[in-house]
């Protein structure tokens, strides 16, 4: 697992919370659609979908997000353009867990990268493109999103979420 802060930007809110990385958190060979949304919502997590990460600077004002990648590959980049950002080459089986407000975009990738997204109960993946609401406005939003209670991969409470709570 790995964690990455990510500073607020000029146009993205990003979060005080990490980003969580989980490398190889699903087998390769379990990373089905069908599976993986299952296993998402046997863990309380709601609103599953599955397709590709945009490819322009957004973020979620209204929800925290899991994505599980179940095919293909594609670097995606986390917290704007700029220093201050990070960059994620991910492959079937990886899963990131994405505070509310941090700002995500697929870099590259090739036509057949897939994720599995979903969300905390209540909360929803509304897109605000980068500069499309203001940074204060979206900081009040995300202020009264609770912290979801199990890691949506896992099922543990709060299992990889921990890093949210230290």
């Amino acid at each position: 697992m790995q964690t990455i802060e990510l500073s607020p930007t000029d146009t993205i809110p990003n979060n005080p919370l990490p980003l969580v990385v989980l490398p190889g958190a699903i087998a390769p060979e379990a990373a089905e659609p069908e599976a993986v949304m299952a296993r998402l919502q046997q863990n309380g997590w709601q609103g599953t979908w599955v397709y590709t990460v945009f490819d322009y600077w957004h973020y979620h004002a209204e929800g925290h997000e899991v994505l599980a990648c179940v095919s293909g590959e594609a670097v995606i980049g986390f917290g704007g353009d700029g220093d201050g950002g990070a960059e994620i080459a991910m492959k079937p089986g990886d899963v990131v867990i994405i505070p509310a407000g941090v700002g995500h975009k697929r870099l590259s990738g090739g036509d057949g990268f897939q994720v599995v997204g979903a969300y905390p109960p209540g909360q929803s993946g509304a897109i605000t493109k980068a500069g499309g609401m203001a940074i204060d406005e979206a900081e009040r939003k995300i202020a009264t999103l609770t912290l979801p209670d199990r890691d949506p991969v896992s099922g543990e409470a709060p299992g990889a979420l921990a890093a949210w709570r230290d």
